[in-house]
């Protein structure tokens, strides 16, 4: 089978393809015929060395999303079947340990750690669904409880998180303000109709008339929340960009930081006092193992099905192509998911 390798940490150029045996099942497993990979954030910082607890020291395998057909079943499987279409839960890949990742062609898997995908999922989204939707909904839906009229903003609003965030606080009910570092990207977004955002705001202040945090706390004011935003769902949070996102934030409100995106830098979060506010943390590694963690599948997997929840696609790479797949990633001019296909 091929597997992608990062030979060493660095550069794309040590994003290499091999060709390995295929494991043999044990009683209990599967074997997978993947054909999509959802590309992330974090496979990119696994490979400059940025994201060792994940992938550990080279050579490694990164990828932690993934969906195929199933190939094999061991002798002890009753539940699945070959020629069964499912997406590998989000602790699928850490089983083995760290490094064994999912930019493959074939995958082993625990049977139970396999979830059957509806016939409305079209193939290319098959393995990268989870990621975008069970980070926002985990936190939004299941942590925060995001309701009716609540302020919502959402940084990095061109990403797959973000976009699916969008929805889901749409679905619940409320505001959504995304903001954005690239101007070109507005019109991008708008027409876009994944991206439900009821406002967007351009964060970069040499393109900006006023202050961007005005914008977004007068925009709050529009929507009948004159103390500010409800909620920020943030993959950045750090330095100047975390300083008034938390003035922004309103009575009892919460910041929810799911990424390590931003460049750290000192932050005074003294006003989070009179606020009653706060800062919380999101890993989804918190839903493993809930009963949470099954409904989210369920919930995420029918509403794509149904076409209630869209995933847009920046691009669809062959796994051969793994090197320019990651060098049109860090450009960061895309909008949406990219995806790899063996």
């Amino acid at each position: 089978m091929k597997q992608v390798v990062v030979t060493a940490f660095g550069d794309v150029k040590n994003l290499q393809i091999e060709e390995v045996e295929i494991p043999s099942l044990a009683a209990n497993e599967v074997l997978i015929n993947i054909i999509s990979i959802g590309m992330n954030q974090a496979d990119l910082m696994a490979r400059r060395g940025e994201y060792r607890l994940s992938s550990g020291a080279p050579p490694f395998t990164p990828g932690i999303e993934g969906g195929g057909v199933i190939a094999a079943v061991g002798s002890a499987v009753s539940h699945r079947r070959v020629g069964q279409r499912i997406i590998l839960t989000l602790s699928a890949p850490h089983r083995c340990g760290v490094g064994h990742g999912t930019y493959c062609s074939q995958f082993v898997a625990d049977a139970d750690e396999t979830i059957p995908v509806p016939d409305g999922v079209s193939d290319v989204l098959l393995g990268a669904l989870w990621l975008p939707f069970l980070t926002a909904w985990g936190a939004l839906v299941w942590r925060q409880k995001v309701g009716p009229g609540d302020v919502v903003m959402l940084p990095a609003a061109s990403s797959s998180v973000a976009i699916a965030a969008s929805q889901i606080v749409k679905q619940k009910g409320g505001i959504t303000i995304g903001t954005t570092t690239s101007p070109h990207k507005v019109n991008a977004l708008q027409s876009v109709s994944a991206a439900q955002y009821d406002y967007l705001v351009v964060t970069d202040p040499d393109e900006t008339v006023e202050p961007w945090w005005k914008t977004v706390k007068k925009i709050a004011r529009s929507e009948g929340q004159r103390q500010g935003v409800d909620v920020i769902f943030d993959p950045v949070a750090a330095g100047a960009f975390l300083h008034h996102e938390i003035r922004l934030l309103a009575q009892g409100g919460t910041l929810w930081v799911y990424g390590l995106l931003g460049s750290p830098g000192p932050v005074d979060v003294s006003p989070l006092i009179r606020k009653d506010a706060a800062i919380r943390g999101w890993l989804l590694n918190f839903i493993v193992g809930t009963p949470a963690e099954m409904e989210a599948y369920s919930h995420i997997l029918n509403s794509v099905a149904n076409g209630t929840y869209q995933l847009p696609l920046a691009d669809v790479f062959a796994l051969d192509d793994v090197q320019a797949a990651h060098t049109a990633m860090e450009k960061g001019d895309h909008i949406g998911k990219y995806v790899l296909r063996p």
